[in-house]
């Protein structure tokens, strides 16, 4: 089935409500690495349940539809999607415990011409299931490798955040856990690219790589400690594009350059000097 724009642009991505537990709170916590130092007071806010707190960046993984987009009747060819873009802005304070519900559609498809491929954008609110109240809208660009040439719009297409021409203000390494891809998946991400050897081998790699997702965690945590303290409160919005994957136990530098409301970053990681997240946007509250 090839695929069909105003079908897509329509498709019935389904509502998901899910129960949240302080336990599914400190486990995504420790998936992004937080506690690595089990002596750091400020990391074990976020693990310790009498005075949890949530990593910003969880509503990537709150009340998600899932793997829809392998559905038959997409139309996309799902071996060939590449997550490239995520972004997240925050618009109330995460609950520990309760019922959040998850909202999805497609909110635009550009067409780059037969062979090179289609850009998907989309996005999901993330609500207070009791309340109503919106905590979260979290966006998200897939480079669908398989799709080009179907004769949808050619524009327009998000621009990046650029990059200063200078050197970062402020550097920090992060570790990832040589297992963290295995814990990671426990969010419900259970792509077998992360943890199963022979699937990573088919895709190309030498072993099972590091969620993107996971990434996106380690980086949150970085802008998290250096512009806001730890201040959960502080934390607004946050933008990157994915740009090459990270082995789990390789270091990631994140790198940023202070601006008036925020800050600009990429990251990379140390072992390969291999930029894996670039043009990236932080923004407080």
């Amino acid at each position: 089935m090839a695929l069909n724009y105003d079908h897509l642009m329509n498709y019935p991505i389904p509502e998901v409500r899910q129960t949240l537990r302080w336990q599914d709170v400190a486990l995504y916590n420790f998936s992004v690495g937080l506690g690595q130092d089990p002596m750091d007071e400020q990391q074990l806010d976020f693990l310790y349940e009498p005075r949890l707190k949530v990593m910003p960046s969880m509503p990537v993984v709150l009340a998600s539809p899932g793997f829809w987009s392998r559905n038959a009747d997409t139309g996309i060819v799902w071996q060939q999607i590449l997550h490239g873009e995520q972004g997240l802005v925050l618009h109330a304070p995460l609950p520990t415990e309760g019922e959040v519900v998850g909202r999805s559609r497609i909110t635009g498809i550009v067409d780059r011409g037969e062979g090179k491929g289609a850009l998907m954008y989309s996005e999901r609110e993330i609500r207070d299931a009791r309340t109503g109240a919106l905590l979260a809208t979290a966006t998200s660009t897939s480079f669908l490798r398989g799709n080009g040439g179907f004769g949808g719009p050619s524009g327009p297409v998000k621009q990046p955040h650029p990059e200063p021409d200078r050197t970062p203000d402020v550097t920090l390494d992060l570790a990832t856990r040589p297992e963290q891809a295995l814990v990671y998946r426990l969010n419900s991400d259970l792509n077998p690219l992360h943890i199963d050897p022979a699937v990573a081998k088919q895709a190309g790699f030498p072993r099972p790589i590091l969620h993107g997702l996971c990434t996106f965690g380690t980086v949150c945590h970085a802008l998290l400690r250096e512009m806001c303290g730890y201040d959960t409160a502080r934390f607004g919005r946050m933008d990157l594009r994915f740009s090459s994957p990270v082995f789990p136990g390789e270091t990631i530098r994140t790198e940023i350059w202070k601006e008036a409301d925020g800050a600009a970053f990429r990251a990379r990681v140390v072992e390969r000097d291999k930029v894996v997240v670039s043009n990236g946007l932080f923004r407080y509250a």
